[in-house]
């Protein structure tokens, strides 16, 4: 699962990372929450790729409206069946470009510790996604995208047990291409990341707040104890024949 992230390279720095030609200026974002806009780099008709901004959370083209709970991930094992996603894994694959994304640690009875995941050197990540393109029945369009999800691997497995699909630099245009890469193809470069590529790094709570956006978000902090529990006293048995004692 990813249900957040972080995507703070600056505009320039992507532009020459992801080879468009688009000169978009957009500012850092710590905590992006899905239905929120977001950058994504897709291959068009005249063969190059180009940016995006469009919603987190996609709308199938078939959809009467837009729900109220966004289809912001798509489980790569089904992605090429499901209904809501089979025809944009077909036809129209993207990169969705991150600094790190945010996952949350539950041990239950406590309270959840959110970790922030990133590569160990610090670099982008390209997330493997999808886009979709919908015309509401009043003729507004909306396009929309979701981040392609799959098993943790061994750095994520005790946090959380799915992790966003992670292309490198030399699968992308496989990726992207959606004429020449066969649907079998794509579904090959589904898979977890390796063991070593990734760190995760003990994050403040307040990152549970879509409201909160600001670089300390990303910062490292010592992880919140879990409170001790109490052990409880048995009560001291009492005997029939104490009396008043009793009350003492």
């Amino acid at each position: 699962m990813c249900g957040r992230y972080a995507i703070t390279l600056p505009p320039d720095a992507m532009r020459d990372l992801f080879g468009y030609p688009e000169q978009p200026n957009f500012p850092p974002r710590y905590n992006v929450a899905p239905t929120q806009p977001v950058p994504i780099i897709r291959k068009e008709q005249d063969g190059q790729r180009h940016f995006q901004l469009v919603r987190w959370g996609l709308v199938p083209d078939w959809a009467k409206e837009v729900g109220t709970r966004p289809l912001f991930n798509a489980r790569g094992e089904t992605v090429a069946e499901k209904p809501a996603f089979r025809s944009a894994f077909r036809r129209r694959r993207c990169l969705i470009p991150a600094d790190g994304f945010y996952e949350w640690k539950i041990s239950p009875p406590y309270a959840r510790q959110p970790y922030l995941i990133r590569r160990n050197d610090h670099a982008p990540l390209a997330f493997a996604g999808i886009w979709e393109h919908w015309q509401s029945p009043d003729g507004s369009e909306l396009e929309s995208c979701s981040i392609i999800t799959t098993e943790a691997n061994a750095t994520l497995a005790p946090i959380h047990h799915r992790m966003p699909v992670i292309l490198e630099e030399a699968a992308w245009e496989t990726w992207l291409d959606t004429t020449e890469t066969l649907t079998r193809e794509a579904q090959a470069l589904i898979a977890p990341s390796p063991d070593d590529m990734l760190e995760a790094v003990p994050v403040s709570r307040r990152v549970n707040a879509v409201a909160n956006d600001d670089e300390a978000l990303m910062a490292e902090v010592a992880p919140a104890e879990e409170p001790k529990r109490e052990k409880k006293t048995p009560p001291k048995s009492k005997d029939k024949d104490d009396g008043q004692m009793s009350l003492l």
